[in-house]
């Protein structure tokens, strides 16, 4: 089981198995009205956490003579979610205070 070949084929499978159960549990919840609203203020906020991370993660990466492609998702994601968070401003929720 050393080989890439039945590595890339287990992964594979855990992926396909895992995204099953989502799909299954997300349909559940749907079905019984538990699916709630997106708080697009959240992914802005994760924005601006995996922003900086990535980009950190690849100045020190690329120093270290090692291939800065690391950091790169985390950078990718922080600019995808600044932006699905800043497009749907209007619907960030409000702070509740009581």
């Amino acid at each position: 089981m050393n080989d890439s070949t039945s590595v890339t084929s287990l992964l594979l499978l855990v992926g396909i198995v895992v995204t099953l159960l989502l799909v299954v549990i997300l349909r559940k919840r749907k079905r019984e009205g538990k699916a709630g609203e997106t708080d697009y203020r959240a992914f802005f906020i994760m924005g601006i956490a995996f922003l900086p991370t990535g980009f950190a993660m690849m100045i020190v990466y690329f120093l270290a003579d090692i291939p800065f492609e690391v950091g790169l998702p985390l950078f990718a994601l922080g600019v995808i979610y600044l932006i699905v968070g800043l497009v749907n401003r209007d619907k960030w929720k409000k702070n509740e205070q009581r």
